[in-house]
């Protein structure tokens, strides 16, 4: 069996941080969550006053973040101690745990800044964990060849395939490039909510299109199958996880299970303790 689509999400023209432009899919007005996944956004100029203002010095607590760098340079610097540089093809992943405060700022360069960002909630067990960083040099994220065009496996395993983003839950996430005319097929774990992201191209998908710059939410079972235009490239992220079907409480950068936790978050980073 094939899965479906439940719904296609157009996502919202936003900004964050000091004023960079993006597009907001997951944790917008249209889709507030799909569990695990709290927040995806689509970053992308080739203005630098779109993106050059960053995110400065801010905190979390309670999930992960995924930040998949497509092309552009960001320097990222945390509480921890914790420096890096997100370069074309890298990936930053962070947990948050019980609080970290850090900064994504953008390096000089010239033209395109692109990327993703993902937010991946921690079950309530673990949101307290140590805080850690995980700077993924594209050299390490494994690109895996098929008939019909390669999927870089960022987290999860594809034919056999393990890629090296370590979550703290069952989750996948994939970067695929199909040819023209090409289609692609592979198993999912039944239940795990799933979604693809087009960012360039379309994808035809149980007669349905998905195009560019809009986000599928697959059905709960079956496989994934789905295939580029006849006249275009397909470029998309698809990405999965297993829910925590556990109470989610939201504010700003914090992500607990009660608005008492939220409270404590906020007193915490005032007192100067999130991060102890």
């Amino acid at each position: 069996m094939i899965r479906g689509l439940l719904n296609v999400i157009e996502g919202v023209e936003t900004s964050d941080g000091a004023g960079v432009k993006l597009r907001r899919i997951i944790g917008g007005p249209e889709l507030n969550m799909f569990d695990p996944f709290l927040l995806f956004d689509e970053f992308g100029s080739d203005n630098p006053d779109d993106y050059m203002a960053g995110f400065p010095s801010h905190p979390h607590r309670g999930f992960e973040t995924v930040t998949y760098m497509l092309n552009g340079k960001f320097k990222h610097k945390d509480s921890s101690g914790n420096e890096g540089v997100l370069t074309d093809g890298s990936v930053q992943w962070m947990t948050a745990g019980r609080g970290v405060i850090h900064s994504e700022m953008p390096e000089k360069t010239d033209g395109l800044a692109r990327g993703f960002q993902l937010w991946l909630n921690l079950p309530k067990n673990l949101k307290m964990i140590d805080p850690a960083y995980n700077d993924i040099h594209p050299d390490d994220i494994p690109c895996v060849l098929i008939k019909q065009g390669e999927v870089k496996v960022i987290s999860g395993t594809f034919n056999g395939v393990e890629g090296p983003g370590r979550p703290h839950t069952g989750m996948f996430y994939f970067d695929i490039k199909l040819n023209a005319g090409g289609f692609i097929e592979f198993p999912v774990e039944d239940f795990w909510n799933t979604f693809i992201y087009v960012y360039s191209g379309s994808a035809n998908i149980e007669n349905r299109k998905v195009y560019k710059g809009q986000l599928g939410l697959f059905k709960d079972s079956g496989m994934i199958k789905f295939s580029a235009e006849d006249s275009s490239n397909l470029r998309c992220v698809v990405i999965g996880g297993e829910p925590l079907n556990e109470p989610v409480a939201r504010g700003g950068p914090f992500v607990m299970n009660t608005k008492a936790e939220i409270m404590k978050a906020f007193s915490d980073y005032q007192e100067g303790v999130l991060t102890k």
